[in-house]
């Protein structure tokens, strides 16, 4: 659409400190419990008020929704599409070649190392969330924030944090809260440079890391764990965010095998 690309393009240009972002929106509301529902939608159970989708999928009806975007890595249905329009947006080694996630192989790392590839990733993510807002959604999570730590030094923080200021401002202009996902070694970096609104951590309760996220956040962090056998301990911490699951690491949906989402 050329509308949203002319306004993609525009809104991705700003990044800088907080004060240049727009009054924060909101994050999940307080207390609510949030699911996470990034293998395919399905109907909160009782005691979920909230979901995280994909962003291919829709928000659910009347209940706070978040929207997936994979904001500094390829998705890897769209890997063949990055590599053919957006080759040189792709990080490469010294040897030209593509560097993917080590710990996820089908995706690849964005090349965040200049000011105007930032921008032109910002124009092509934004279009995303923009999407999301398009279909109804309340917020936008954008995942992997924290890829410049798999990046074998090629990529910096600041460079991360610069892209992620210019999704931001895309999605506080479309009307959406934006989520950092992880990350927690930045602080408050995250909030008051980038201008996130509200935090998604993975298992910060397995990792003690939780109150580097609600120090910053307060209650607005949503937690997803991954691992049944330190669940009681994690649902035991006093500081473990309200909005906390167990899910499956394939994220599977009810009536599979394998399927599990718990809350505390």
């Amino acid at each position: 659409m050329v509308v949203v690309a002319v306004v993609v393009g525009a809104l991705a240009a700003t990044a800088g400190c907080a004060a240049d972002h727009p009054d924060r929106l909101a994050g999940p509301p307080a207390g609510v419990v949030v699911d996470y529902q990034l293998g395919g939608g399905y109907p909160p159970a009782d005691g979920i008020g909230g979901v995280v989708r994909d962003v291919t999928d829709v928000p659910e009806p009347g209940t706070w929704s978040g929207c997936y975007v994979n904001g500094f890595q390829t998705q890897p249905d769209d890997r063949d599409t990055w590599l053919s329009e957006h080759p040189d947006l792709v990080l490469r080694d010294d040897a030209g070649e593509p560097v993917a996630d080590p710990g996820w192989p089908d995706e690849l790392l964005l090349d965040t190392s200049t000011q105007e590839k930032r921008a032109a990733i910002a124009d092509a993510v934004g279009a995303q969330v923009v999407a999301c807002a398009e279909r109804g959604f309340d917020a936008v999570e954008l995942d992997n924030l924290d890829s410049w730590t798999r990046s074998g030094g090629r990529l910096t923080e600041d460079g991360a944090l610069d892209l992620a200021a210019r999704l931001v401002a895309v999605a506080h202009a479309a009307g959406l809260a934006a989520g950092q996902k992880n990350a927690a070694e930045l602080g408050a970096r995250g909030r008051d440079e980038a201008g996130y609104d509200f935090a998604v951590a993975e298992e910060c309760g397995e990792h003690d890391e939780c109150a580097a996220y609600t120090d910053v956040y307060g209650a607005a962090v949503i937690d997803v764990e991954y691992e049944a056998d330190g669940w009681a301990a994690v649902c035991a911490d006093p500081r473990q965010p309200a909005s906390t699951i167990l899910r499956d690491r394939e994220l599977r949906t009810p009536g599979t095998d394998g399927y599990v989402l718990r809350s505390c």
